[in-house]
């Protein structure tokens, strides 16, 4: 294992550094809202998907047990 002294190390970490692209606020935003309305859009279909489920075991339940 090669050893690195702590200034080529920090050398290093700079040079990395700044080839990060960082998004713009704009972009930053821009995805959060969008996270935000797949969440919302996946709670939206899981609570109609459980709501359809549920009505007709609901349903089926009452019909045979009468």
């Amino acid at each position: 294992m090669a050893t690195t002294n702590p200034f080529q190390f920090i050398q290093q970490v700079r040079g990395e550094v700044a080839k990060i692209s960082w998004p713009t606020q704009r972009e930053v935003l821009l995805t959060t809202a969008m996270v935000f309305l797949m969440a919302s859009l996946a709670a939206a279909f899981f609570f109609l998907v459980d709501l359809l489920i549920r009505t007709g075991l609901t349903t089926t339940l009452n019909v045979l047990g009468h």
